[in-house]
């Protein structure tokens, strides 16, 4: 585990933060390019990664102490103001939700730069799952087999070995990410399938997770995992039966 990289002047740079920003420049990269691909000018995705920053750190630490909150476990402005505290879900839908706002004010093809946020945020995503893994956050349950992980500085600390969910979640976000970019010139609409296909995984890794069941045994991650899988899917019957009309 490496949760602190460097303390220059005694400030600690985290390695979950540092791989954030890595996720961050990666997914800028490839969201140029496809930008490019589509005929658009690639510098556009800066201006695109602004909003994708702001909106979703801001979502994710509005979801962390919310979710903190309702718990019981925090006050709400306590949890929201702690340097630790980025929810996953959280940052998709506040990203998600500034990108598009994003596209609106500048006038860029929102369909356009859906297809290469999908192409570019599961391999963004697989970073910041490294980052959990070195600062030892969103581990699994305990478990006996060979590659359990401890994590004695982890947040929280844990002696007993513990499924490391982090890198399960990294290894299928590098092949989700690998089959889209193959589709990403044959898909009818391919953010619906990087949103079931996300969405799917994240709920199957809950089941090795430690979070609380709110409803029927499930999660809050696995609710809103639930929900990307049935709207992604949707969207994606819609879009393949409009693409079959005009052909």
């Amino acid at each position: 585990m490496y949760p602190v990289l460097w303390e220059p002047f005694g400030f600690p740079i985290s390695s979950f933060g540092v791989m954030m920003a890595i996720g961050f420049l990666v997914s800028d990269r490839i969201v140029a390019r496809r930008l490019g691909e589509q005929g658009l000018d690639r510098e556009l995705s800066s201006t695109i990664l602004v909003y994708a920053v702001v909106c979703g750190v801001l979502g994710a630490k509005l979801y962390f102490a919310l979710e903190n909150t309702l718990r019981g476990d925090r006050f709400f402005f306590d949890a929201l103001f702690d340097r630790a505290g980025l929810v996953w879900f959280g940052g998709f839908i506040g990203g998600t939700l500034g990108v598009t706002l994003g596209t609106r004010i500048h006038e860029i093809p929102t369909r356009a730069v859906a297809a290469a946020v999908a192409n570019a945020a599961p391999f963004g995503q697989a970073c910041g799952r490294v980052g959990c893994f070195l600062v030892g956050d969103d581990y699994g349950r305990p478990t006996a087999a060979w590659y359990g992980i401890a994590f004695p500085k982890g947040s929280p600390p844990t002696a007993v070995p513990v499924h490391p969910t982090q890198l399960y979640e990294v290894a299928w976000l590098l092949l989700i990410g690998a089959l889209l970019w193959r589709r990403r010139k044959t898909s009818p609409f391919l953010f619906a399938e990087y949103f079931v296909l996300a969405g799917g995984g994240r709920f199957a890794v809950e089941i090795l997770r430690v979070n609380p069941r709110i409803a029927l045994g499930m999660s809050g991650a696995q609710w809103i995992g639930t929900g990307m899988v049935l709207l992604g899917g949707a969207s994606w019957l819609y879009a393949r039966r409009r693409q079959r009309v005009v052909a």
